[in-house]
């Protein structure tokens, strides 16, 4: 049988009339009304760069955790968190987090390494050609530099590290982005850097790729968590033993036992990480500001410290080492996501990284709360209360 395609038009594509004529072609080939679909109250054209073969929306429950208070560098008072999700007790359980790092003065934030990467792989016939054209590479950082530089406005190349192995040299182009994620602005300077090498460089070289992957891009890797990518920043707070008990009907000790026993059990499962569920909260925050959603990949890692301070309270620490956000291009001009963000005031230049800061503290936040729900033995009953596991 003989595939018919989708319709498209070069020059009207992205058009109320297109839409209209690609859900009446899915309705014909597949029976499905897509009436649901059809309901939206932006103009299309606003889409090139964000989507091809435009048809409709779909459309996710929006709701608001709050208020979170941030004591940021950037990021600082109460703030409301759009977080889209279709799982029950999520944004109930985030504000109850949000409620009692309030209560405890709210949540220090910190952004401490900012940089985007490509990562471009040399081959040479052995490797010593390798290593002498690491050498170079050395040397001539200020003139790979300045090639990668004439592509972008915002990007910058901060530095480049090297991995050698077998007869490869695998270099990693570290960039700062501005308010944009930057993933392809870094791949468009990276490729022409590698363009300015090959010119310049007088040794034999046998080819090059532009990716060798341990950018990781859109994979969790240890090399990330311990580099960064994108962001990497740490919130932190300490709860009061009484505020504990009163809120969460908890202890330092208990909380501090379960994440004990939660990390030997994460250890036996070999997982990449120790947060609770990051996931949730990144993913619920990211598809209502229009992030890359992919990018959940990345940035879902997470590295939790807790510890029973002297006076008897309990300091709770979420760093994450590749939040990968922006304030400014890709999905972040759509205009149900510009709206979450302008809630935050996080919408445009100069934004990124208050971003960055309330959903450190988001994710802090969700922690708290899912961690005292386990040790209360209250996680089920809010399911069965607000979530999915109704009989």
């Amino acid at each position: 049988m003989s595939s018919i395609k989708i319709p498209r038009h070069a020059d009207h594509d992205y058009t109320y009339a297109a839409a209209d004529e690609r859900r009446q072609f899915i309705q014909n080939q597949t029976g499905a009304d897509l009436s649901h679909t059809s309901q939206y109250s932006f103009d299309p054209a606003i889409l090139p760069g964000n989507i091809e073969n435009f048809t409709g929306v779909v459309q996710m429950p929006l709701g608001f955790a709050g208020p979170l208070l941030v004591n940021g560098e950037h990021a600082s008072g109460d703030f409301y968190v759009p977080m889209a999700t279709t799982e029950g007790t999520l944004v109930a359980s985030y504000s109850r987090g949000m409620g009692l790092t309030r209560a405890a003065g709210g949540v220090k934030t910190t952004v401490v390494d900012d940089a985007m990467q490509r990562s471009p792989v040399f081959a040479f016939e052995d490797a010593r050609g390798a290593r002498d054209f690491a050498l170079w590479v050395t040397e001539n950082f200020a003139g790979i530099k300045a090639a990668a530089e004439t592509t972008t406005s915002s990007g910058k190349l901060r530095n480049i590290e090297q991995y050698p192995a077998s007869r490869m040299l695998y270099l990693r182009f570290n960039f700062t982005t501005g308010d944009a994620a930057g993933q392809n602005m870094c791949g468009k300077a990276a490729y022409t850097a590698c363009q300015w090498i090959i010119a310049n460089y007088q040794g034999q070289m046998s080819h090059y790729f532009l990716s060798g992957n341990m950018d990781t891009d859109k994979k969790h890797s240890q090399l990330n968590t311990l580099h960064s990518r994108g962001k990497r920043v740490i919130a932190e707070v300490t709860l009061p033993r009484a505020l504990l008990l009163e809120k969460m009907r908890t202890t330092p000790e208990k909380m501090y036992a379960a994440r004990r026993t939660s990390q030997l059990g994460g250890l036996m499962a070999g997982a990449v990480h120790n947060g609770v569920h990051t996931a949730n909260g990144i993913a619920s925050v990211f598809i209502a500001t229009g992030q890359d959603e992919a990018n959940v990949a990345e940035s879902h890692a997470s590295l939790v410290y807790a510890e029973i301070t002297p006076a008897g309270d309990y300091y709770y620490s979420v760093t994450l080492p590749s939040l990968i956000v922006a304030t400014y291009g890709g999905g972040t001009g759509l205009a149900t996501q510009k709206e979450c963000l302008q809630v935050m005031d996080c919408y445009g230049a100069g934004k990124v990284r208050k971003l960055a800061e309330i959903i450190a503290a988001t994710i802090l936040c969700g922690e708290v709360s899912l961690g005292a729900a386990v040790v209360s033995e209250e996680w089920v009953s809010s399911h069965d209360e607000l979530g999915r596991n109704r009989p």
